[in-house]
């Protein structure tokens, strides 16, 4: 378990250190030791992953993690506590806010995929995730190929989106696609029976029905429409963290030193990574870090025994 908890911190905050850089026009590591603040951005609605228990308090597998790497780079730095910034982000915005550099590092719902590698920066994958379509269980929907002439909601700026695209172009027939702001509003589509299916990731959708009014009246698909690695976002690379090994030339003394040791962290745990990070769904601590997914796996038996 050592090794899974170093993991979970260690992976994502030397990732953090390595991604914000030159190529960003802002050094990260830098910028939080001059100003004792880092701002982490969350979403309020994303499953057991990331979601809001009130008006500024957000929580979550990711948000864990991301609390986790936080204290990591403070005890690099030096610094006794980091003041953590929330900043509320969206399927549509959560890319953009993370290059212009308004959040340093994004703790929610986001696949690690090719096309957004372009534009920022993952850390180790910690989380392996089924899209899945939900539906009523009384509408007799077995299987996408039943969505022929029917509604689907999708939230806009999610991989969820291609998904349904795609299953229409592989002969699911004509599909009306809704577009909703975010989870929740899809699922109120659903449920107000304005769609009669909503895509998004497994763990999402069985945690929105065990909330919901009436559980029962909902059930999952058993068709995976995607496997998706969800990591935690970061701005595009610095290529200063490449290499554990490599010096660094005009940064002296302290700093040198925590870099040096946060660019070994990334190699360990990418190692680990490796070896650990196969199974969909792990399990990545037995203690308070663990809260958070064993909730979502939770929810999503739940969902599927509806």
């Amino acid at each position: 378990m050592k090794t899974r908890r170093f993991l979970a911190a260690a992976a994502a905050a030397a990732l953090l250190l390595s991604a914000a850089g030159a190529s960003a026009q802002t050094d990260t590591l830098k910028k939080i030791k001059e100003s004792g603040a880092i701002t982490m951005g969350v979403r309020d609605a994303s499953g057991a992953m990331s979601f809001t228990l009130g008006p500024g308090s957000y929580t979550g597998f990711h948000v864990e993690v991301c609390e986790r790497v936080v204290a990591d780079i403070g005890r690099a730095l030096q610094i006794e506590k980091i003041h953590v910034k929330y900043q509320l982000v969206t399927p549509q915005n959560r890319i953009a806010l993370v290059q212009n550099g308004t959040v340093d590092i994004e703790c929610g719902t986001t696949t690690n995929n090719t096309a957004r590698q372009k534009d920022v920066a993952f850390a180790p994958t910690l989380y392996v995730e089924g899209v899945r379509i939900a539906v009523k269980a009384a509408s007799g929907i077995a299987s996408p190929a039943q969505f022929s002439g029917k509604a689907v909601a999708a939230t806009t700026g999610t991989t969820s989106v291609q998904l349904l695209r795609k299953l229409k172009r592989e002969g699911a027939g004509e599909i009306a696609e809704v577009l909703a702001k975010d989870n929740s509003e899809g699922f109120l589509l659903l449920e107000s029976g304005r769609v009669d299916g909503f895509a998004a990731d497994g763990q999402i959708l069985a945690t929105l029905i065990s909330k919901s009014r009436e559980p029962a009246q909902y059930k999952l698909l058993d068709q995976v429409l995607s496997v998706e690695p969800i990591a935690i976002m970061l701005a595009k690379g610095d290529p200063a963290f490449k290499n554990a090994r490599r010096p660094e030339r005009g940064v002296a003394g302290q700093e040198r030193r925590s870099r040096a040791a946060l660019r070994q962290v990334v190699h360990a745990a990418h190692s680990s990574a490796q070896l650990e990070g196969r199974a969909a769904g792990q399990r990545l601590d037995e203690g308070r870090l663990g809260q958070s997914q064993r909730q979502a796996d939770g929810s999503v038996r739940g969902a599927m025994n509806h």
